[in-house]
C-alpha cells in the first residue's frame, strides 16, 4: 500500500468538525503527520542497507536512560570485562579432590608457540612408558627435536600441494590454501604419531629448547615468506612444462634451504646419543647405551603408534556416528590424514572414563579461551555472567558456535582424572596443561562436566577401550571434509 493511499483511507475514518475550516485544518495536520512517520520509516536505512541518519536516530534513542546505565559504562570503560563479569556466587574453593586419576608427572611449558599438540602427544607417550614400566623409569622427550622434523615435512607438504595443484587458478580455493598458511606449528596427534614413526624420538636432555622453538613467530614468517617465493617458482616450472624429474630436485634443492633455516632457529638435529633412564627420583636405573633417535623410540614406545587409537569429535553439526577425513590436515605429506568418528558427547565420556580408570592419560583438546578463570585454573560456564553484565543473552547452541565460527578447538591438553558420582556419571575433569607448572592447579586445569560438554572437542583413545560397535563405525569409509571447515583449525593455543 503506497503513502496516499494510505493517508486517503486515514482521511476517510476523520469525524467532521462542526466547521468545514476546522475539518480542512486537522486533515492538513493529518497528513503531514503521516508523512512524517512512513517517510522516517521508509528512509530508516539508506538503499544499499547502510545506516542512514534516521537509522543512527532509532539506534541512539533504544539506550537506556537509566542513570545507573552511566555508572556501568564508565564501571566498563575502567576496568576489565572478566573482572566485572565475574561470577562472585562462583568463586568458593576448587574441588581438586578426582575418584579417577592417573599418576602425576612433570609440568612442561610450551612457551610463545603453537606446539600443544605435541606437548600432549608426548605426554601420552611418556606415561604410556611409565605405566609399562610400572612407574619404575621415567622419560622426558625432546619437543624441539620433533619440532625440527613438523616444521621441514610441512614445508614439503606445501611445495608439494602447490605443485599438484599447478594447474589451477591462483584464486582456486586449495591453491590459496597452501599459499595462505604454507606452514605453521599448531598440529594434531595424526602428526605426532607420523613423525616419531618416520624420525624417532630423542631425550629432552640431548636436544633442548632453543628461543625459536620457544617462540615461532618470527621464525615461521621468514619460512612461510621463503615457502611462497618458491611456491610461485614451482608453479611456473609446472606450467612451462618442466620435466617431473627436474621439478622434483628443484624442491629438493629449496628443502635444502629450510633445513638451514632450521637449523639456525631449533637448531641440528640430534643423530646419535647416550642416554641412562632414570626413575621418578632421578635416580640412573641400568648403564648408559648409545642410541639413535629410532633406536630410543623402539625402547620407549614400542611399535607403531597408527593403527593403535582411534580419534573421536563432537561436532553436532553433522550426524554421529559417521567417519570423517579432513583433507590435507597432516604433518607429513605421506602421512595420515586426520580422520575421527563423531559421537555424542555422554559416549565420549565413557570412553575417557574407561582409559582413565586403566590408568591411561588422552590426548584432548578444547575451546580453552571460553569461561577460563585463570587465576584459578577453573573452568566453569558459570565463571563469567556476561549477560547481566551486557544486557543480552548470548545464546548460540554448541552446533551455531561452531558454524559460525564463534567457537572451536583451540588447545591441547592431556586428559588426567575425572570425579564420578554414586552412579558413575562425570562430575569433573582434569587436565595436564603445558603452560608451565605455575599457571592454574600446579600446572592443571579442572573443568566442570557442564564445561567440558559444551567446549570439549576431540579425543585420542586406545582402541582397547572402543567397544567393537565404535570400531566398526571407525572403520567405515569416511566423509571428506575440507581443512577450512571452522572446526579442523589445528591445535595451537
Amino acid at each position: 500500500m503506497n503513502v496516499k493511499k494510505l493517508v486517503s483511507l486515514q482521511i476517510s475514518n476523520l469525524h467532521y468538525s462542526s466547521t468545514h475550516k476546522a475539518f480542512i485544518m486537522k486533515k492538513k495536520t493529518l497528513v503531514l503527520s503521516l508523512f512524517l512517520m512512513l517517510s522516517g520509516l521508509l528512509s530508516a536505512q539508506t538503499p544499499g542497507g547502510g545506516i542512514s541518519p534516521e537509522m543512527l536516530r532509532q539506534i541512539e534513542g533504544a539506550q537506556s536512560q537509566n542513570p545507573a546505565y552511566k555508572a556501568l559504562a564508565n564501571a566498563i570503560a575502567s576496568n576489565k570485562i572478566d573482572d566485572l563479569a565475574k561470577n562472585y556466587k562462583n568463586l568458593g574453593q576448587v574441588d581438586t579432590y578426582f575418584s579417577v586419576e592417573t599418576p602425576k608427572q612433570s609440568i612442561h611449558d610450551q612457551q610463545s608457540s603453537g606446539r600443544c599438540w605435541m606437548f600432549s602427544g608426548l605426554n601420552v607417550l611418556r606415561a604410556n612408558f611409565a605405566k609399562a614400566h610400572q612407574d619404575s623409569m621415567r622419560v622426558e622427550f625432546s619437543q624441539s627435536y620433533l619440532f625440527f622434523y613438523d616444521q621441514l615435512e610441512k614445508a614439503n607438504l606445501m611445495l608439494q600441494g602447490v605443485i599438484d595443484c599447478a594447474k589451477k587458478p591462483m584464486d582456486d580455493a586449495r591453491v590459496k590454501f597452501f599459499f595462505r598458511n604454507p606452514i605453521g606449528d599448531g598440529g594434531t596427534f595424526c602428526g605426532v604419531a607420523d613423525l616419531a614413526e618416520k624420525y624417532g624420538l630423542v631425550p629432552m636432555s640431548v636436544m633442548p629448547e632453543t628461543f625459536s622453538s620457544d617462540n615461532t613467530s618470527q621464525m615461521q614468517k621468514m619460512i612461510s615468506s621463503k615457502l611462497r617465493e618458491y611456491g610461485l617458482e614451482l608453479r611456473k616450472m609446472v606450467t612451462d612444462g618442466k620435466k617431473a624429474a627436474a621439478i622434483r630436485q628443484r624442491k629438493t634443492e629449496m628443502l635444502g634451504t629450510i633445513y638451514h633455516m632450521l637449523t639456525l632457529t631449533v637448531g641440528e638435529p640430534v643423530k646419535e646419543f647416550s642416554y641412562t633412564f632414570r626413575n621418578k627420583s632421578g635416580k640412573a636405573v641400568g648403564e648408559a647405551r648409545k642410541y639413535t633417535p629410532l633406536e630410543f623410540y623402539k625402547a620407549t614406545v614400542g611399535g607403531p603408534i597408527n593403527g593403535t587409537f582411534i580419534m573421536v569429535m563432537n561436532d553436532p553439526r553433522r550426524p554421529f556416528h559417521k567417519t570423517y577425513e579432513v583433507e590435507y590436515d597432516r604433518h607429513t605429506y605421506d602421512g595420515h590424514n586426520w580422520k575421527y568418528l563423531n559421537l555424542p558427547m555422554e559416549e565420549i565420556a565413557q570412553l575417557a572414563i574407561a582409559s582413565l580408570k586403566d590408568g591411561r592419560k588422552l590426548y584432548s583438546s578444547y575451546d580453552v579461551g571460553k569461561q577460563l578463570d585463570r587465576k584459578r585454573g577453573y573452568l566453569d560456564t558459570d565463571n563469567y555472567d556476561y549477560s547481566s553484565l551486557f544486557g543480552t543473552v548470548f545464546g548460540m547452541s554448541k552446533a551455531q558456535r561452531i558454524e559460525t565460527y564463534d567457537s572451536g578447538s583451540t588447545h591441547a591438553m592431556t586428559l588426567t582424572a575425572v570425579d564420578l558420582d554414586a552412579e558413575g556419571n562425570p562430575l569433573k575433569w582434569k587436565v595436564e596443561n603445558s603452560w608451565g607448572s605455575s599457571y592454574g592447579q600446579d600446572g592443571y586445569l579442572i573443568m566442570t562436566n557442564n564445561w567440558f560438554s559444551e567446549y570439549m572437542f576431540r579425543l585420542v583413545v586406545n582402541k582397547q577401550y572402543a567397544s567393537d560397535e565404535i570400531l566398526k563405525q571407525a572403520d567405515q569409509k569416511p566423509l571428506m571434509v575440507m581443512p577450512e571447515d571452522p572446526l579442523f583449525l589445528p591445535d595451537s593455543m
